[in-house]
């Protein structure tokens, strides 16, 4: 034993970096960029000493979105791999400049694709046994979903299935135990107990990368989502102090988590 928990920690959406392929084609400012990620996540949970592995992504979610299926690209989608629109509708790219078949084909070789190797070269060659694909999500949704403007919980987890994480059809596909799911859910709301609800599978239900993983290995996988009204101001602004605070506590939670269902 090495002390670590036998975690996998994915972030995919905590970049901001705009990759070389595609500068000046984008019609979004630096500041609009880093609203569209998942700006802290890294930070959030970077538990990097403590858990078998932990794989992040530089390229801002906008540009190349590893929670996304490879196949899901302009024209087909607007909110895919490659994005055409943000969250609040403004365009990504220039008028004219949004990425063909050969450039969108060269983000995926150079970046998606590789990310994904790293999660495969973890779950095959380490003694991993769940594996956390770690988000942040807005107070509200926002404009371009069906449900805009309604609020969201303090946190989301996720594993394909209903809000108790039992599978919603008959042999469906949950991508952890319910019980476990339902576990992990106790040990976060007691360590935030009074300050926002925990939910399961609301709003989110858990994206490509959980889904994907899962089929090939089987190693359980859950997908956290921290509402970022928790530790933004309105103004989006933050103190690392606090998200350094709440890094311990999430890691508590998910700790305390594991040493339930493992023992």
């Amino acid at each position: 034993m090495n002390g670590r928990y036998p975690f996998l920690v994915s972030i995919p959406h905590g970049g901001t970096s705009v990759p070389p392929e595609v500068r000046g084609l984008v019609n979004l400012t630096h500041k609009e960029i880093v609203f569209n990620s998942d700006p802290h996540t890294r930070l959030l949970y970077g538990f990097d000493d403590a858990v078998e592995a932990l794989v992040d992504f530089d390229v801002s979610r906008v540009f190349v979105d590893t929670n996304r299926a490879p196949y899901d690209y302009p024209p087909r989608s607007q909110d895919g791999v490659v994005k055409v629109i943000t969250q609040d509708g403004t365009p990504v790219f220039r008028k004219g400049r949004t990425p063909g078949r050969e450039l969108i084909g060269a983000l995926l070789q150079n970046y998606y694709h590789p990310f994904h190797g790293r999660l495969t070269g973890a779950l095959d060659t380490l003694p991993i046994e769940i594996a956390f694909d770690c988000h942040s999500m807005l107070p509200r949704s926002p404009p371009v979903r069906m449900d805009a403007g309604r609020p969201r919980p303090l946190f989301c987890l996720s594993n394909r299935g209903d809000r108790n994480g039992k599978p919603k059809t008959a042999g469906g596909l949950v991508t952890c135990p319910p019980e476990w799911l339902r576990a992990l859910a106790r040990s976060f709301q007691a360590e935030f107990e009074g300050e926002g609800r925990v939910a399961m599978n609301d709003p989110f239900r858990g994206g490509f990368i959980s889904v994907a993983h899962y089929r090939r290995r089987r190693i359980p996988w859950v997908q956290v989502e921290i509402n970022r009204g928790f530790y933004e101001t309105p103004d989006r602004e933050v103190d690392e102090a606090r998200l350094a605070g709440l890094r311990g506590r999430i890691f508590s939670a998910v700790a305390g988590f594991w040493d339930e269902v493992s023992g």
